[in-house]
């Protein structure tokens, strides 16, 4: 009588973890991307299931509700946003005017308020506001990429410039006003590039620290 058939060989451990955090990655990345073009009512499980291009029962094994699923996507998108606000900020060439690095920093931050992954935030900020567990989980992340921008910030416009006494009053106001313009663009369709607040912003900035 013929031996039964010897069951496959289980992948390596490292192997499975690897697919695991890979197909993880394309379920956060489908979140935030079903939040950017179809908002937060928008993202559901089965849009995001689809996007992603797994089973169902590969998304419930990651995320067995949609409250996890988003508030695991709020924290990658955090993540995202501080790789490429630290990205932007790195670029800055060296050899730069006060003047032409402090009107830098402010174009490149300014880029970070109009881009998809702001708009994915902007929905989860909203839906935050009636959840108090989607509230509690984003903090965290809004903290945390605020600190890395504050840094950044202070790293590029230069020692002397970020010691001057209205550093602090400026960085702040520019960062507030950015948000709020950032999010009009919901209603009015235009360039950001060529944002009459752009000169605003840098108009401020050189006067008080220049």
């Amino acid at each position: 009588m013929a031996s039964p058939p010897e069951p496959p060989a289980a992948p390596p451990r490292g192997r499975r973890a690897e697919r695991t955090a890979t197909s993880r990655t394309r379920i956060l990345d489908a979140a935030v991307a079903c939040l950017v073009e179809s908002g937060y009512r928008g993202a559901t499980t089965l849009r995001i299931q689809a996007r992603a291009g797994v089973s169902r029962g590969r998304l419930l094994h990651h995320f067995p509700s949609r409250d996890e699923l988003l508030v695991a996507a709020s924290r990658h998108l955090a993540i995202e946003r501080m790789r490429r606000t630290d990205e932007r900020l790195r670029d800055i060439p060296d050899g730069l005017s006060p003047d032409e690095r402090l009107d830098r920093v402010i174009e490149l931050i300014w880029e970070t308020f109009s881009e998809p992954h702001f708009w994915a935030a902007v929905e989860l900020w909203t839906a935050a506001r009636t959840n108090d567990d989607l509230r509690a989980a984003l903090l965290p992340g809004e903290q945390e990429l605020g600190a890395v921008i504050r840094d950044g910030m202070a790293k590029y416009y230069g020692p002397e410039l970020a010691a001057h006494p209205y550093y602090p009053t400026v960085r702040d106001l520019v960062l507030t006003s950015m948000r709020g313009v950032g999010m009009s663009y919901a209603l009015h369709d235009r360039d950001p590039r060529t944002d009459p607040h752009l000169r605003v912003w840098k108009s401020a900035a050189r006067t008080l620290l220049v």
